[in-house]
């Protein structure tokens, strides 16, 4: 028989959504790349005293190049089939850290390392091109940096480790991000001069983009990969619960500076509204997650092939019912059905006759019993019904399995005709359990087949 191939966990990175992503990694990735050789090339055109428009939104030279050897960093950890260019990655990546830590040693300790890409210049286009990256992008690219040197670690101690420098990259950024955007949209009060041009800030979200997508197929960061509803409910919440916070710190600094509602009363408003939003998501999640633990327990319970209760099921369900029925002073009775022939049915016609088999008689049981019944599968041929019957109304049961049969094998098309052997038993005591109850139904059961056999014979 071939080998089963097993099914994938819920953990496992979802394919489709792999690919996916994998080109807007490749978008993102060429986006920047693009973006920050044309601005070295503006700078050229302006050096050679041509017009460029939109010469204010340039970054510095030095910004430039700095995020230019993150870029090839991701680009060449990439190439898996050139080995010799992946090398390279990891001295671009700290190529791109020790130019950061020089231009942050002079901003913080005025303490020159004596790096500079292009020198001092003089004229004030040239010192404006060779101008010292600003500490915000300093800090934000060096720590990028930090993270291409590990964004290839799998071992244990250093994956943990790239995936605290990731978070830590992704706060930094969301930090700047957000200032630069806030600043420029004047929601705390007039815009303000950004201390960091945009096309910087767009690249090192870009870059940050395609360093997490990198590193998000390992790690503490593959949960937003996987195909598990666990994995659906992160990626889905994730832009949610990006947004609220800074809806209500923005929508707060609106209320405070327009004094429409009094200091206290606008605490209030935004408090109760941010607990409501939390206790909506908490509802979310408290369902899907109910939901999902009713999903995976019903799915422990069940056979695979009929879809009817497996032994397990019907052990734990069967128990349940028995006790209902004690409390209510209710007969309680189990049918035990074992199918005939089935063995010379697999060793003469295959497997997946037999197979067919099963599934018919599952459906004839489901289709015979009501739905508070239990109805299951408990061994390879072996099937019981248990539920709140009195022992003339489970003779009428295994009356209307047997008039199924019938009809069944009264159908053209059957291979082979379909035939079990039942018993049952009826609660004669209060002291009766279902293991009893089972035995003394399989013990008849097997009372009807022998006297077939002999009838036969």
């Amino acid at each position: 028989m071939a080998k089963l191939t097993p099914a994938l966990t819920p953990t496992e990175p979802d394919n489709a959504l792999l690919d996916r992503l994998a080109r807007l990694e490749r978008i993102a990735l060429w986006s920047a790349i693009s973006l920050f050789i044309l601005d070295l090339v503006a700078w050229f055109f302006l050096l050679l005293d041509w017009s460029v428009p939109g010469r204010q939104h340039l970054v510095s030279a030095e910004t430039a190049c700095v995020a230019l050897l993150c870029s090839f960093s991701l680009l060449f950890s990439g190439s898996h089939s050139l080995r010799k260019i992946d090398r390279l990655a990891v001295p671009f990546a700290a190529a791109a850290v020790v130019l950061c830590a020089a231009v942050i040693c002079e901003y913080v300790f005025h303490i020159s390392l004596g790096i500079d890409v292009f020198g001092a210049a003089g004229g004030s286009l040239a010192s404006e091109f060779a101008a010292r990256m600003s500490l915000q992008s300093a800090f934000g690219y060096g720590l990028l940096g930090i993270c291409l040197t590990m964004i290839r670690a799998r071992k244990r101690p250093a994956l943990l480790i790239a995936d605290l420098l990731i978070y830590c990259l992704l706060l930094v950024v969301l930090i700047q991000v957000s200032t630069h955007i806030i600043a420029h949209l004047g929601i705390m009060g007039p815009p303000e001069q950004a201390h960091t041009r945009a096309a910087a800030m767009l690249g090192l979200l870009l870059l940050s983009a395609v360093a997490l997508l990198r590193k998000a197929e390992h790690g503490l960061f593959s949960i937003l990969l996987g195909h598990g509803i666990g994995s659906n409910i992160a990626r889905g919440l994730s832009p949610l619960l990006l947004l609220l916070p800074y809806l209500r710190e923005c929508a707060r600094a609106r209320f405070f500076s327009s004094a429409r509602m009094p200091p206290d009363s606008t605490t209030a408003v935004l408090a109760s509204v941010a607990f409501m939003v939390s206790f909506a998501l908490l509802l979310f999640l408290a369902w899907r997650i109910n939901y999902m633990e009713v999903e995976i327990r019903d799915l422990s319970l069940r056979d695979a092939l009929t879809d009817l209760y497996n032994l397990r099921g019907f052990r734990l369900l069967a128990e349940q019912a028995l006790r209902m029925a004690r409390r209510s002073n209710m007969p309680f009775s189990v049918l035990y059905i074992d199918l005939d022939n089935l063995k010379r049915t697999n060793d003469t016609l295959g497997h997946q006759a037999g197979s067919d088999l099963l599934v018919e008689m599952g459906k004839i049981l489901k289709y015979s019993f009501r739905e508070i019944d239990i109805v299951a599968r408990i061994g390879g041929d072996e099937f019981a019904v248990a539920g709140q019957f009195s022992q003339s109304g489970i003779g009428l049961a295994a009356q209307r399995v047997q008039e199924g049969v019938e009809r069944r094998n009264a159908e053209d098309g059957h291979p082979t005709a379909l035939s079990f052997s039942s018993g049952h038993c009826t609660t004669e005591s209060a002291q009766q359990g279902l293991d009893e109850l089972l035995a003394k139904a399989d013990a008849a059961m097997y009372t009807e087949k022998n006297r077939k056999k002999l009838i036969a014979s």
